[in-house]
């Protein structure tokens, strides 16, 4: 995988690993005692951390036996929260180098490599067998994904009849672009937003059946709005998510939120199966 991919080169910082064990000692922690629960602020790149994560999966009815597919899966955060909540394997792939190899560096501090496997991958060239998958998700990720229908039918094909396909991405829900730069993108080139109906459609088209979608955007506005309260009191946490966002975290923040409160971007989830 080229590092010179534009979504790789939106997403790496350099020296993410460094900064995370800066913020693990500000925490008090070490390699050896730092907890998933610790790790949780950086580890959820998506809006509503962990909760959010736990209301999404719980929806997937994973179960023990079950081999998890997370798509896009960063430093690999929801796969460890995954495998330590549903007791399952989890596999990940994801287009940036920076973000595997620190994952991998977390699995290995919190003992979880036997469960927890991460590697470099595309979402549209997915190296597993045809059904070999129980259940997928992805967290905030087709909005690197143009081709919605490509990632249906790779999806599709990795598989087995009956598994589950969660999806929680922003998606346009009304008219007008967000301002950026944005947490998926430092320019427009780079985002590919879509509306549910584009989604379903192209899960429907590549065969799967639509369980359920939610609109979070009330769910969204109240998580932020509670960080920055947080913010305000005590200064950003040692483990945040501006350690994966750099500098332009602030701004990253502030545009896509501006755009949830106006109505024209919403984090949305969507379930669906292959029958």
């Amino acid at each position: 995988m080229k590092q010179s991919d534009p979504v790789s080169t939106h997403y790496t910082q350099g020296d993410l690993l460094a900064a995370i064990h800066a913020g693990i000692t500000k925490l008090g922690k070490t390699a050896d005692t730092i907890t998933i629960e610790d790790l949780g602020p950086v580890d959820e790149f998506h809006i509503g951390g962990r909760l959010a994560t736990r209301g999404f999966l719980d929806q997937l009815t994973i179960g023990a036996d079950d081999h998890v597919l997370d798509i896009g899966c960063g430093i690999g955060g929801a796969s460890r929260f995954a495998a330590n909540e549903y007791q399952c394997r989890v596999s990940g792939v994801d287009l940036t180098d920076e973000f595997v190899e620190t994952g991998k560096e977390l699995c290995g501090m919190l003992g979880m490599n036997s469960r927890v496997s991460l590697k470099l991958g595309s979402a549209l060239d997915l190296q597993f067998d045809d059904a070999a998958i129980d259940k997928a998700f992805m967290l905030h990720v087709g909005m690197n994904i143009a081709d919605k229908a490509a990632l249906s039918r790779e999806v599709w094909r990795v598989l087995r009849p009956g598994g589950i396909f969660g999806i929680y991405d922003i998606m346009q829900v009304g008219t007008g672009a967000p301002d950026f730069p944005v947490p998926w993108a430092s320019d427009s080139e780079g985002s590919a937003l879509a509306a549910p109906k584009v989604y379903r459609d192209n899960l429907e088209a590549a065969g799967f059946e639509i369980i359920s979608e939610r609109n979070r955007a009330e769910f969204a506005l109240e998580f932020f709005d509670a960080m920055q309260t947080r913010a305000a009191e005590d200064g950003a946490p040692p483990l945040g998510l501006q350690i994966i966002m750099g500098s332009a975290a602030p701004a990253k923040i502030r545009n896509m939120v501006s755009s949830i409160a106006k109505g024209a971007i919403a984090p949305i989830e969507l379930v669906a199966r292959k029958p």
